[in-house]
């Protein structure tokens, strides 16, 4: 008899997650083989959030309340959200850029809502959207938790930011943000960093709970231009890190550019692990075995010895 979908999802999460891809690792443990486990639980910063150090992001070529993901289709895309949680996937990024949340909330409705985390963020800047006028931030978070059919989100960010003034130009969202974060409705607010300046304004900003940046060793879709000042961005995120600041590396893979490249992919990807600048990544996956290819590629990397020693610290403190 075809099992119903239900059904299927309570098996799957009950005992499949760790068998996937050939592995005897549960998601969300740590490592025994002394390699990183893409799945693994990593706290966001000095915040409560845990999520897998791999999370779906759902913005290729998106604007317009569009996307690749999108334009894939609600029964493409449940598909691909739900193989993410299945392999254990816990960090879910979308935006109302993209048009993804309805479709995430649609994809997740049967799964349970602490068990996976949330990313949003707020367009407001001119154009993208079809609306002239920006509602103020609580009006658009009463819609976000309607699309996502949730009573919080975990993370909201403030989207494409450039502006080094962000802190005075964008002052009226974020006194919201932080009320709504006080009612419990969000737990944590952002940026997602289009620039370097911008990011360089997030160090010593109290207001900062993560950071969204563009990273990757290639310096490809990112806030710098040359190979050579990819250190620059590093360097910011590392101290936003010291301050206890969450980062999401993004734009990992250069958005698709290094598909064609193993030895592209192979080297972003340890830089990701390696580099010490963020806590988790997202990637627009859009099939499945894009997932498998890149968490196997996770797998080959070895666990630094001081990255070790900070899991262990970790797991002490988020227990």
């Amino acid at each position: 008899m075809r099992m119903k979908r239900r059904e299927f999802l309570t098996r799957s999460i009950a005992g499949a997650g760790g068998l996937l891809l050939g592995s005897h690792l549960a998601p969300g443990a740590t490592p025994k083989n002394g390699m990183y486990n893409p799945y693994e639980l990593v706290r966001l910063g000095s915040t409560k959030i845990k999520v897998s150090r791999v999370g779906l992001g759902t913005g290729m070529r998106g604007g317009g309340r569009q996307s690749n993901h999108t334009r894939m289709g609600h029964e493409k895309f449940d598909a691909l959200a739900r193989g993410c949680y299945e392999r254990g996937i816990r960090l879910f990024d979308v935006a109302d850029l993209y048009g993804t949340q309805p479709f995430l909330a649609e994809a997740l409705k049967e799964l349970p809502r602490k068990d996976y985390a949330i990313s949003t963020k707020i367009w407001w800047r001119p154009g993208g959207i079809p609306e002239k006028e920006r509602d103020p931030a609580d009006v658009l978070i009463e819609r976000f938790l309607k699309e996502l059919n949730t009573d919080y989100i975990d993370l909201v960010l403030l989207h494409c930011v450039e502006s080094e003034k962000w802190p005075t130009e964008l002052s009226g969202y974020m006194n919201t943000l932080a009320k709504l974060k006080k009612k419990g409705l969000i737990r944590a607010h952002g940026l997602s960093c289009h620039s370097l300046e911008a990011l360089q304004s997030c160090v010593g900003e109290s207001w900062v709970d993560s950071v969204h940046a563009r990273i990757n060793p290639f310096a490809v879709k990112m806030d710098v231009r040359q190979v050579e000042d990819v250190p620059k961005v590093a360097a910011v995120l590392k101290a936003l890190r010291k301050e206890g600041k969450a980062v999401i590396g993004m734009k990992i893979l250069g958005e698709g550019t290094f598909r064609d490249s193993d030895e592209k992919r192979d080297k972003s990807i340890k830089y990701a692990l390696e580099s010490g600048c963020m806590d988790a990544m997202v990637v627009g996956f859009e099939k499945i075995n894009e997932i498998d290819d890149f968490a196997a590629r996770v797998r080959r990397v070895p666990l630094k010895a001081d990255a070790s020693m900070a899991q262990a610290r970790q797991s002490v403190r988020v227990a």
